[in-house]
Parts: C-alpha cells; sequence; structure tokens
C-alpha cells in the first residue's frame, strides 16, 4: 500500500504540532514536511512528535536554489542543501526535495550545468545518509522563479548527467498533469520516481500557484493513478493544496475532502 500523506504547505498556518494531530485525526499515515516549521518546532521534538502520531515522513522541502536566483550565493545553497540531507536522516525521511532555481539571467545550458555541479557535490552525503535527492519540475506558468526545469525531459536529462543512484525525481500533478505527454513518459519515469503530489487546477498554472480541492480541477487524477499503478509504483502520494481557489475553505474542510476524494478514489483504482 502507498503511505498517503499531507504535505505542510497545506495547512500553512497550523503549527506542527497542530498539522500532526490532524493529519492523523483525518486518517492520513505521512505527513510532507515543510522546513520552515521544521525550523521554528525543533528537530527533536518534532522526531517525538511523529513517533507519538505514528506519522511517516514522506518529504522534506525543499533544498535548492543553486542558480542564485533566491539570492543565495551557489556555496551557501550547497551548504544548505547538505545541512537538509543531515536534517532528513535525522527524521527518517526518505526524500528530499530538490528545486533548481530559476535561471537568474544565465543562459539554459550554464543554469543546468550548474545545477547539476551542485547535485554531483550533494550526493555522495545523500548516499552516506540514505536519503533520496528527488527533483521537483515545476510549471513555468507558475514556478519560473522557483526552477528552470519544467519537464520530464529536463529532469531525467539532469538524473543521466549527474548519475547518482540517490538521484530522482518528484511528479506534482499540479504542475505536469494537464500536459497530456506526461502519460508517455511514465515508463521512463518510474525507475527514477520518488514521490508523488497529488494536486489539481481549474486551469494551465499561470501567476501563483492556485491548486483547487482534489477532484474540482481538470487534472486527471484517477487516470494518472492508474498509470501509476500500472508500473507498480509504490511510492508515497502526498497532496500539496495552496492557492486561492482553497482559501476559503477551513483546513478541516480542506483534510476532510481530500481523505474522501482519496477512500474513493484510490480505493476504486485499487480494485479494478
Amino acid at each position: 500500500m502507498n503511505t498517503v500523506s499531507m504535505n505542510q504547505l497545506s495547512t500553512l498556518r497550523w503549527s506542527f504540532e497542530d498539522d500532526a494531530e490532524a493529519y492523523r485525526r483525518h486518517g492520513f499515515s505521512g505527513i510532507g514536511i515543510y522546513r520552515p516549521k521544521l525550523e521554528d518546532f525543533g528537530i527533536d521534538r518534532a522526531i517525538e512528535l511523529l513517533a507519538e502520531f505514528q506519522l511517516e515522513p514522506t518529504s522534506l522541502s525543499w533544498a535548492g536554489g543553486f542558480t542564485g536566483s533566491d539570492g543565495r550565493p551557489y556555496t551557501d545553497a550547497v551548504a544548505d542543501g547538505l545541512q537538509a540531507i543531515q536534517d532528513a536522516a535525522e527524521l527518517g525521511v526518505e526524500s528530499l526535495i530538490v528545486l533548481a532555481g530559476g535561471r537568474n539571467h544565465h543562459i539554459r545550458n550554464h543554469a543546468r550545468r550548474t545545477l547539476c555541479d551542485a547535485l554531483a557535490e550533494i550526493a555522495p552525503a545523500a548516499e552516506d545518509h540514505g536519503i533520496l535527492l528527488s527533483i521537483e519540475p515545476f510549471h513555468p506558468g507558475c514556478g519560473e522563479e522557483w526552477s528552470f526545469v519544467n519537464d520530464l525531459k529536463s529532469t531525467l536529462e539532469v538524473i543521466e548527467i549527474v548519475g547518482s543512484p540517490q538521484l530522482g525525481m518528484v511528479l506534482d500533478t499540479y504542475h505536469l498533469g494537464l500536459d497530456e505527454e506526461m502519460l508517455h513518459w511514465l515508463p521512463e519515469m518510474i525507475p527514477y520516481l520518488h514521490l508523488v503530489q497529488l494536486g489539481d487546477a481549474r486551469h494551465t498554472p499561470l501567476g501563483e500557484m492556485n491548486r483547487c480541492l482534489l477532484g474540482q480541477g481538470g487534472v486527471p487524477i484517477e487516470h494518472i493513478l492508474r498509470r501509476l499503478i500500472e508500473y507498480n509504483y509504490e511510492g508515497p502520494l502526498e497532496v500539496e493544496l495552496i492557492g486561492e481557489d482553497v482559501e476559503t475553505f477551513s483546513y478541516e474542510r480542506i483534510l476532510e475532502h481530500t481523505r474522501c476524494f482519496l477512500e474513493q478514489t484510490v480505493g476504486s483504482v485499487g480494485q479494478s
């Protein structure tokens, strides 16, 4: 069975403790950890809390920004990546999500070379600690400042260049799920797929990320899940909901709707 979790970005205003209690109460078995919340709460307390609520940490977000698009020098971003690997190891998180950073006025080849160099620097530490480095491609309509890696082809190219067994990717259905070509790439993607994040959208991403409740947009989530099962994906399913279309709902309502949707959809897919 896939571990089903919520990412803490979905309940951004709640505390770490509120997240853990509510996720478990609503029937989720995992939690995607957001580093600013972890820093506020403290890693030792977080470890105890996850054990108390029997929540599996499915991801740690994020490391990266190696191109300097967030204002940090390259060496600082690499050092932060190494610290994130250490934190992930202490927490027992299997997958550290990596954002490449925006192009930051670089030509694309230079930006890619910078990303590959950084990943090659931190990969040995990830291997030592048993941490998977998971590149997340962002849709260019809403994430140019976050990542110049925007599609599966460019993601797989980076993975091939670096050549580390720790390196793979995240499939976020919000960023890639409206692209019909994505399903054609699944056979090549599966060996490198560390994490699937579920997000829905009423339109192609443009501007700020704007995810709607699962099942209320145009992303064919059930079909994607069916194909993942066909190709024997057994990793975590992590839900991330953020944006104007969900801001009018209480977090309790979001969690309740998500659980009901997944019980119906995942159950239906698994029985087919």
